[in-house]
């Protein structure tokens, strides 16, 4: 009996550390943290940065086969290799600091992509843009947060680095958006 309680002990403590290091309200995409040195205290930043990113990659890939617009599909190969470059640099960084990532979109994310992918043409063209403007003036908040607050001092300096990278991507994005959607200008 004092064996199974010591175990339930065990497990409950391991999950409760597990939860720490998770946001409240985080989505499935949390990432794992696993190893014997502390969780990195921005493993929340690492995890949203690399599902956000994931999900770029994706879309525009979508994108390069369903959008209409030259314009369009010029941006999304530009998500697709800005997202993949900072993609690999966030995964050597996760893996110093002992965090699995995960490797498929959300379910979020995920929603995302299959109303994307029921599009072609200007529709998709028009639901695409307007989506990466939000997306990208959402993630440029997120970039600026760690980049100012941010903990972990490695993690501070990646999301540092690639900020302008996203403010570019904020400017691109609204500009195509104002293109192919003349009504949200």
């Amino acid at each position: 009996m004092r064996q199974l309680i010591g175990a339930v002990a065990v497990a409950c403590a391991f999950t409760c550390t597990i939860m720490a290091t998770q946001e409240p309200g985080a989505s499935k995409a949390a990432p794992v943290v696993r190893g014997k040195k502390p969780p990195s205290a921005d493993a929340p930043f690492i995890g949203t940065a690399a599902m956000d990113g994931l999900a770029e990659v994706e879309h525009g890939r979508l994108a390069a086969q369903n959008a209409s617009s030259p314009e369009v599909k010029r941006f999304a190969q530009r998500m697709i290799d800005d997202h993949s470059k900072a993609g690999d640099e966030l995964k050597r960084l996760a893996v110093q600091k002992e965090i699995t990532l995960a490797t498929k979109l959300d379910d979020e994310h995920r929603a995302m992509h299959e109303q994307l992918a029921a599009l072609k043409g200007a529709a998709f063209d028009k639901a695409y843009m307007s989506h990466m403007a939000k997306a990208h003036l959402e993630a440029v908040k997120l970039f600026q947060q760690e980049a100012t607050a941010g903990q972990d001092s490695d993690v501070k300096a990646w999301a540092s680095k690639t900020l302008p990278t996203l403010q570019e991507h904020v400017k691109l994005a609204s500009s195509i958006n104002a293109t192919v959607n003349p009504a949200a200008k």
